[in-house]
């Protein structure tokens, strides 16, 4: 009797004890300030992105092509900012066209004793060539002469603005993300990984044909040799979708997101499909075009404007960024191996 009258009463809480909080308060605190303060940082992140080069934006170090006596030549060199536009000047008309189709030059102006002649490149830059067109109509009016403007390389008269280039950059990327999502779901594990590979590459080849036949036959936006242009979209898919595969077979959905943050978050805004390289930033738009992005869309351009004219830097930066996504999913395989091998080795033998 007296030991349950002391087991009741011990049982009982008394009214000063304190309520218990909940599990991990503190923790639980913490890990919502982190989690805060990283979405800040990355919308933070975001506008500076997409809008530090944008308000930015104007030629930087644009090569420009000038002709003409040689006093408006060196007077020409002498007025436009070194930081704007790097002026070459060249023999006549000819070799300045010359260089706008080889891309040694952007544009240029053409003085002759009737005026001004005004070359641009609308393909290879809406923004720049009508900087450049600016830029003439100026120099013209102080010297009280006409400007004519000739676009060396427009786009094709169905899509004169080239607004189908310009919405090609998302499908550009998600080109890239959604394959590397969709494979990951239906062929998840290591066992599957040269299946997603394989499927990978079969997509690129597959999308690359698509996105150019809509750009090409349905919009009218590009002008170039259908097959080389697509497997250039093909090979600019394939750089982002196989290093998506490589960091997520390496270090898991962490991976995969911090790729898809990088390529969302700068390789889009800094690509420069809409504006040409020399609209950006020095430093933003080298970055671009080490991203693959920047370096697609400027294969793209080559290929379907200039004939494959420096096309070489872009599939070069393409190519390494796929290589090293394989390279991310051997080693992932050989550690997977590596692994599975010292757990068969701790594993005693039969007797």
């Amino acid at each position: 009797m007296t030991a349950n009258l002391d087991a009741s009463t011990t049982s009982q809480p008394t009214g000063n004890t304190p309520e218990a909080g909940p599990p991990g308060g503190r923790g639980l605190v913490t890990k919502l300030a982190a989690i805060v303060v990283g979405l800040t940082a990355a919308i933070t992140l975001m506008l500076c992105a997409f809008g530090l080069p944008s308000a930015n934006g104007g030629p930087h170090h644009a090569p420009l092509g000038v002709t003409g006596p040689q006093s408006a030549v060196a007077a020409v060199q002498k007025q436009l900012p070194g930081d704007d536009w790097e002026v070459t000047a060249y023999g006549d008309s000819r070799a300045l066209v010359r260089a706008v189709e080889e891309r040694d030059a952007v544009g240029g102006l053409a003085f002759d004793g009737d005026g001004l002649t005004v070359y641009t490149a609308t393909a290879g830059g809406q923004m720049i060539s009508n900087a450049i067109s600016g830029l003439g109509t100026a120099l013209a009016e102080q010297q009280h002469v006409s400007a004519t403007v000739h676009d060396v390389v427009p786009f094709p008269q169905d899509d004169p603005r080239g607004t189908g280039l310009a919405s090609a950059a998302l499908p550009m990327i998600f080109g890239g993300m959604l394959p590397a999502i969709a494979l990951l779901q239906f062929f998840p594990g290591h066992a599957n990984l040269r299946t997603r590979l394989a499927g990978v590459v079969a997509f690129a080849l597959a999308g690359g044909a698509a996105v150019t036949a809509v750009l090409q036959f349905g919009i009218g936006t590009l002008d170039g040799d259908y097959w080389v242009t697509s497997l250039g979209l093909g090979l600019g898919m394939a750089a982002l979708a196989v290093p998506f595969l490589g960091l997520e077979s390496l270090l898991g959905y962490a991976g995969f997101g911090v790729g898809s943050v990088v390529m969302m978050f700068l390789g889009n805004p800094l690509s420069g499909l809409t504006t040409g390289p020399y609209w950006l930033p020095d430093g933003w738009s080298t970055l671009g075009q080490l991203l693959p992005p920047g370096a697609s869309g400027s294969l793209l351009r080559a290929n379907a404007f200039y004939d494959g004219t420096g096309a070489g830097g872009p599939a070069l930066v393409l190519g390494l960024w796929t290589l090293a996504g394989v390279a991310l999913m051997f080693a992932a395989d050989r550690r997977r191996n590596g692994k599975a091998g010292s757990k068969a080795g701790d594993t005693p033998a039969a007797v």
